[in-house]
């Protein structure tokens, strides 16, 4: 197993005391599986993705990610699980503006210590990019943009691939072209895929699907 889940809580502080957002969810991920995490606004999605990748810590429960338990590990061991084992996709697309397209497709595989620039460059060719590798973000259109944060990713060779609404912001014709190329990208690979995702048209496309619903997976 890429990533196992094991009956993690999550609570935020409101004006009335602690407010359950997970309430004991589990939820396992095989190398090279794509899972679509659905559910209503508010259900808990994008906190799970935080907790799995290590951007927050659980109340309560067991978070392994390649076989390493996550949820006791220091900000700091975390962080470096992030640049070797895990890659994070965003809705916004998060590259650095003055960096060119060349070195933000480079920069975490670099963190890592594990740049390839052959790999980096079948990557980009993949991805239609080949020609904007000089240019910087901003000349980029969106859909282009997040090509470049998808590259950037898998470049670093991920074991895990966590995506919140990752093609949220394109248009529909463009989000299909893109979730097709990454999809097809992480099956080379072999990385697991999880995303988070409020389109039923998406989730269709992964193999697994599960829903959040009132912090419980169904």
């Amino acid at each position: 197993m890429v990533l196992t889940v094991h009956d993690v809580t999550k609570s935020f502080p409101g004006a009335e005391g602690d407010v359950p957002v997970l309430r004991g969810v589990s939820l396992s991920l095989e190398r090279g599986e794509t899972l679509a995490l659905t559910g209503e606004s508010g259900s808990g999605k994008s906190t799970l993705l935080h907790l799995i990748g290590g951007l927050d810590r659980v109340d309560s429960g067991s978070i392994t990610v390649a076989g390493r338990e996550i949820t006791t590990m220091s900000d700091t061991d975390r962080a470096a699980l992030r640049r070797s084992d895990v890659g994070v996709i965003f809705q916004q697309f998060n590259l650095i503006p003055s960096l060119t397209v060349e070195a933000n497709i480079a920069f975490q595989a670099r963190l890592a210590g594990a740049f390839d620039a052959d790999h980096a460059a079948r990557l980009s060719r993949a991805l239609g990019l080949t020609e904007h590798l000089a240019k910087y973000p901003e000349a980029l259109s969106g859909g282009q943009q997040q090509r470049v944060a998808i590259a950037r990713t898998l470049t670093a060779r991920p074991k895990l691939v966590l995506a919140d609404e990752p093609t949220g912001n394109l248009d529909e014709a463009t989000a299909s072209e893109v979730l097709g190329q990454m999809l097809r990208l992480v099956r080379e690979t072999g990385a697991a895929l999880l995303m988070v995702t409020h389109s039923s048209s998406v989730a269709r496309r992964m193999e697994r699907h599960v829903n959040l619903s009132q912090g419980h997976v169904v």
